[in-house]
């Protein structure tokens, strides 16, 4: 038995207060899925897919019910016994010891002191960039105020956070290194003169611009890979090396073997797993497989990437559990591998490797 007793989520969103209709929650599962929180065509159900069958299996006996029980029981349980309840049943008994909170998202969500709180567990926040500084333009008359603060924004919440997240920006594998003083200043002013109220950043020369104040900062940085292949931030972290902040790669699947591959050529390069597991479910398994193929083992991370529903905690840290279990089990088994090695390398996935990188308590 490979046991993994306690986890850190290294990296989720938190859970919505609201009580759940069936059209509600298949938008979040959904975008759990990785799209915009929409419905499912007609005809269909986001319930047919790997994640809605690991919720199936995984947490209807947390409430109550058989496993695999119809949805729409399931989620008659759950309005029975309120959104509240639910949350504090399912984060409990998904043995998450410590959250990391990306606090970047709009909606009811509950803030990482809400979510430690319901989970029982520790909790502390990641600030994602972009936001910060849509507040900082939002408090900023000019280009120069703008920038100053911007950096000042950054490394002040570097004093409270344990991480910064952020997406990765068009063209940063072409253009790696900081831009210059000038291109930010005119960057910088063609944002602001056209930016309505409220507008999104999105200029991929600001927007490198904030990735290198962050890695000044010295935090770890967790970047968004997207559509993207992770091999495009080859640029990016051999630029970074050195520099002491930690490049976190985050949903990488399906190329996730390329994510892993990176862990293994740059020393501050770590790669996230627990959504990638989540996503595909029964077959969590061979994936996890190929990932230990290529990266160093202190170099995994797990996470849910979980938001808005606490079932998709539940699901990342089971299949997480289930999935270390068989590979490492079977590699015991046949002798590839000793147990106390298995354990070892099991306990560095589900938490060491996450309170060695974030400074949590009772890192090693």
């Amino acid at each position: 038995m490979i046991d993994t007793p306690s986890l850190v989520d290294q990296y989720c969103h938190g859970v919505l207060r609201t009580e759940l209709g069936l059209g509600t929650f298949e938008a979040h599962l959904g975008a759990q899925l990785g799209g915009a929180a929409v419905l499912p065509a007609a005809g269909t159900t986001f319930f047919d897919t790997q994640t809605g069958f690991a919720v199936r299996r995984w947490c209807p006996p947390l409430l109550g019910l058989e496993p695999h029980c119809p949805p729409a029981r399931y989620l008659a349980r759950r309005r029975e016994l309120g959104a509240a309840e639910v949350g504090r049943r399912l984060l409990r008994a998904s043995g998450i010891s410590t959250y990391l909170v990306d606090t970047g998202l709009a909606g009811d969500l509950t803030p990482p002191a809400e979510l430690g709180a319901a989970g029982a567990a520790e909790a502390h926040e990641i600030v994602r960039l972009e936001p910060l500084a849509e507040q900082v333009a939002d408090t900023s008359g000019t280009v120069e105020a703008f920038l100053a603060n911007l950096a000042e924004a950054v490394h002040g919440a570097a004093d409270l956070a344990v991480a910064f997240a952020a997406g990765v920006p068009r063209g940063l594998a072409s253009a790696p290194a900081p831009p210059g003083p000038g291109e930010v200043r005119g960057a910088a002013g063609r944002w602001l003169a056209g930016r309505p109220a409220g507008g999104r950043l999105t200029d991929p020369v600001l927007l490198r611009h904030l990735l290198w104040i962050a890695v000044t900062a010295g935090r770890p940085l967790q970047l968004h890979t997207g559509d993207q292949d992770p091999a495009a931030l080859a640029g990016f972290a051999a630029a970074t090396t050195g520099l002491g902040a930690a490049l976190v790669l985050l949903h990488a699947y399906p190329r996730h073997r390329a994510a892993a591959h990176l862990t293994g050529h740059h020393p501050h390069v770590y790669a996230d797993l627990g959504p990638v597991l989540a996503h595909t479910g029964a077959r969590a398994t061979a994936v996890l497989a190929e990932v230990l193929e290529r990266a160093p083992f202190g170099k995994l991370l797990f996470s849910s990437g979980a938001r808005g529903l606490p079932e998709l905690h539940v699901v990342a840290a089971s299949t997480l559990r289930l999935a270390l279990g068989r590979v490492l089990g079977e590699w015991t088994a046949d002798g590839s591998w000793s147990r106390t090695d298995a354990r070892r390398v099991a306990a560095m996935i589900a938490a060491e490797n996450a309170r060695r990188l974030y400074r949590l308590a009772g890192s090693r």
